[in-house]
């Protein structure tokens, strides 16, 4: 028997139909990823008014996704256990206290603990990826792969909201009540949150083929060879997002298209991927998900080499964002929901996080050489070339992935 809403939710919270679950939750995926898809914009002023090189914020961004990849499996544990509503609202609360440090930093050393720490565990705590989780574990089977979807979107909307709504905040306040602003959209996440909630794992509201200990659940996910090729694949997702969120402005800047179209650049990413990921929610219920994320890590590679491969336009970078939008976010659907099928719903957040590990290592690694390879070489070239190098590997990294449950002969209770 599956783990539903109906089954999960305590008869006071009868409001809590799938509909008020997937609008609530679309609307804290919107706010958790707009305002960290929008830091790049930050780079220039900031940057200017302290006189940093861009490597001093490159490794504040690289630090966040880092830190958001390792508390992503640590908060899932916890939400898998203790339910999810108290890991929201502290990750809400770290979130905004870390846009609030930011909007205060005057040293590098603050920048990373607000940019870089804070805002890093506070996205494991209350970004889409317990969004998804949710999803999974209170909406019965027929609706995941179309909620999954729209959750993914819904950070997608963030983005694209975000990008031209942070660009006019920074030309029209300063980019310190930017950050004040953003810290306190960050605080809605609390209340909207109450509709995600999940209760306390126990024997009674897991189904016997899930009942695995933390240990057990562990040691099978990473001795199945589909589970170790999906997170070795979403480690390019995470490279080229990141890279591409960070440094696609300043890069953008340096060849001479405004901030202003660089906002509409990006927002174009996030609008197209909002048409991607729903289409992949659908898609992925009728063609095989690994195909889906061999295609979509291929033309994310094909996109790059054609936007460096010509010279920069304001409609190139509006194109390169459009394409680049259809396969953004759209990997993340199939890759939850493959760990999903593998794997059950028990412990669905702690093993969707470590996937998430790799991807916000490849993110680390991508804002970080960014910015180091920049301040070396005074290009990003080298960057662009590695990410469409990972992406052609992912795509035929991803093909071998057996799309099954795992065999459990016995149950083992927790």
């Amino acid at each position: 028997m599956a783990v539903t809403a109906d089954n999960l939710r305590p008869a006071k919270a009868s409001w809590r139909t799938p509909l008020v679950i997937i609008i609530c939750g679309c609307a804290i995926a919107l706010l958790s990823f707009g305002p960290r898809s929008s830091l790049g914009f930050f780079i220039q002023p900031m940057s200017k008014e302290f006189t940093w090189g861009r490597d001093v914020f490159g490794l504040a961004l690289a630090l966040q996704n880092l830190l958001w990849g390792l508390g992503q499996p640590i908060a899932g544990a916890i939400a898998d256990r203790f339910g999810l509503l108290r890991v929201m609202v502290v990750g809400a609360l770290l979130y905004a206290g870390g846009l609030l440090v930011m909007r205060y930093a005057s040293t590098p050393g603050s920048l990373d603990l607000g940019a870089g720490v804070l805002i890093g565990f506070g996205l494991s705590g209350c970004s889409f990826n317990l969004v998804l989780s949710a999803f999974s574990k209170l909406l019965p089977p027929e609706k995941r792969g179309m909620a999954l979807g729209a959750g993914t979107a819904a950070g997608s909307f963030g983005q694209f909201l975000f990008a031209p709504f942070g660009v006019a905040l920074i030309d029209n306040f300063g980019w310190q009540s930017a950050l004040t602003v953003f810290a306190l959209l960050m605080l809605l996440i609390v209340p909207l949150s109450l509709a995600l909630a999940t209760p306390p794992a126990t024997s009674e509201n897991v189904p016997v083929a899930d009942q695995q200990s933390f240990k057990t659940a562990l040691a099978e996910a990473f001795g199945h060879p589909s589970y170790v090729l999906l997170v070795l694949g979403f480690f390019t997702c995470g490279f080229q997002l990141a890279f591409i969120t960070v440094h696609l402005p300043a890069y953008l800047a340096d060849r001479g298209i405004s901030a202003q179209t660089g906002g509409w650049v990006i927002a174009a990413v996030g609008l197209f991927n909002i048409i991607g990921s729903l289409s992949v929610g659908v898609l992925q219920n009728k063609f095989p998900k690994r195909y889906i994320l061999s295609f979509l890590y291929f033309v994310r590679a094909m996109a790059i080499v054609a936007f460096i491969s010509f010279p920069i336009t304001p409609f190139s970078a509006i194109m390169f964002g459009a394409v680049t939008g259809l396969a953004w976010l759209s990997t993340v659907p199939p890759t939850s929901a493959l760990v999903a099928l593998m794997f059950g719903t028990r412990w669905f957040a702690t093993l969707y996080g470590f996937a998430f590990v790799s991807h916000q290592v490849g993110g680390f690694l991508g804002v970080w050489l960014g910015g180091i390879v920049f301040e070396q070489y005074g290009s990003y070239t080298p960057i662009w070339w590695l990410s469409v190098l990972f992406g052609v590997l992912s795509a035929l990294i991803n093909l071998p992935i057996v799309e099954q449950p795992v065999a459990r002969p016995v149950a083992q209770p927790a």
